[in-house]
């Protein structure tokens, strides 16, 4: 894990100029090679590449994706020396030791120590890139491979995380007249209208947070995370445009959700003498679920109770991950990850006991799924 953390691998979406993944995929591709897995490299973007390593079984098993970023936000404003890996206190610190090294780490050391065993069905270790920004490594694999099941090793502080939030981002421009501010009565004023917006906004807030809640994550938000407008503080603006966010349930589509917004810009404009408005969608994913009685939440459930001594935990999230893209793509999956915090922050530590214990869980569950 150490090794891992060391190898700067910061998006270049994310921090313009980054290095990216090129190093990090290279060391895992070096590892699992020697380790006996079949190494396929995918980098449809120049710079950009994901790693699947296969240890394929002899015949007749179920095969298992286990599935990590490589990828990591930027280090501007981290204490210390983000690539250093230091341990103390039963803690590995460094950008990335949290989300997701920890999880690749325990990957890679669960996969050879179970296929080493011999297994009867294949198992796949993908290792992406850009999961921070816009998952193109995951989708690009999934564009090429399968398999029965998966697990995430996003951080779950060694919780099955069984659902988390989807989301929808849109731009929202709005369209006025500008005029002389000494006259705003010859104008239109977008930005006003944007007050119109926020409100309405708030409204369809109080209306989805009236609703009934998921169990596991609650209910979904709206906000705007953007906002910008006019040309000078004396004229008024002849335009403004939003950033919204939509983080969604399953079972909400990123059509619903468009359907709902568009509901509530029309029912401006028919109250509202000159509101002109243009919707955008600009990203959306779907929400993800499992099914407690999938083989592999049972096994994995299983697993956690024999080495942690306890039943896991089961949680949603808030956030997305790539479980979303397997889900959707019709392969079961959960997420199962390490303890630690920090995430995006100024110091990020993984509990390494935890690293140790997430190794083992996958390990067996690997082995049992596969066998």
């Amino acid at each position: 894990m150490r090794c891992l953390i060391g190898i700067d691998s910061v998006n270049p979406d994310l921090v313009q100029g980054a290095v990216g993944e090129a190093e990090i995929a290279a060391w895992c591709s070096r590892w699992l090679a020697g380790r006996g897995f079949e190494v396929h490299h995918l980098e449809e973007c120049p710079g950009r590449p994901s790693i699947v390593g296969i240890f394929p079984g002899t015949g007749g098993g179920r095969s298992l994706m286990l599935n990590g970023h490589l990828d990591t936000v930027g280090v501007a404003g981290y204490r210390g020396d983000p690539f250093a890996g230091e341990r103390p206190d039963g803690q590995v610190l460094g950008r990335g030791a949290f989300d997701m090294k920890g999880g690749v780490a325990a990957i890679l050391v669960a996969a050879a120590r179970a296929s080493a065993a011999g297994l009867a069905g294949d198992v796949l270790v993908t290792l992406v890139a850009d999961e921070e920004f816009g998952s193109t490594g995951t989708m690009e694999v999934l564009r090429s491979f399968r398999a029965d099941a998966a697990i995430v090793a996003e951080p779950s502080e060694l919780c099955l995380t069984l659902a988390h939030r989807g989301f929808a981002w849109f731009e929202l421009e709005l369209s006025g007249l500008a005029a002389h501010g000494s006259q705003p009565e010859r104008g239109i004023d977008a930005i006003a209208h944007a007050g119109l917006v926020l409100r309405a906004l708030d409204g369809l807030r109080e209306q989805i947070e009236a609703g009934p809640g998921h169990p596991l994550l609650g209910h979904g938000t709206v906000r705007v995370s953007m906002i910008r407008g006019g040309t000078d503080a004396a004229t008024v603006a002849a335009a403004c445009t939003l950033t919204i966010e939509r983080r969604t349930l399953p079972g909400e589509t990123p059509d619903d959700v468009e359907d709902e917004l568009r509901g509530v810009l029309e029912a401006i404009a028919g109250r509202t003498a000159d509101f002109r408005f243009r919707l955008s969608r600009l990203v959306a994913r779907m929400a993800f679920e499992a099914d407690p009685e999938w083989p592999i939440v049972r096994l994995a459930t299983a697993e956690a109770d024999r080495v942690l001594g306890h039943a896991p935990a089961t949680r949603g999230e808030p956030f997305w991950t790539d479980a979303g893209l397997l889900h959707e793509a019709g392969i079961p999956c959960l997420v199962l990850g390490v303890a630690g915090g920090g995430a995006h922050a100024d110091v990020e530590w993984a509990e390494e006991a935890s690293v140790l214990q997430l190794t083992a869980i996958l390990a067996g569950t690997i082995a049992r799924f596969c066998a």
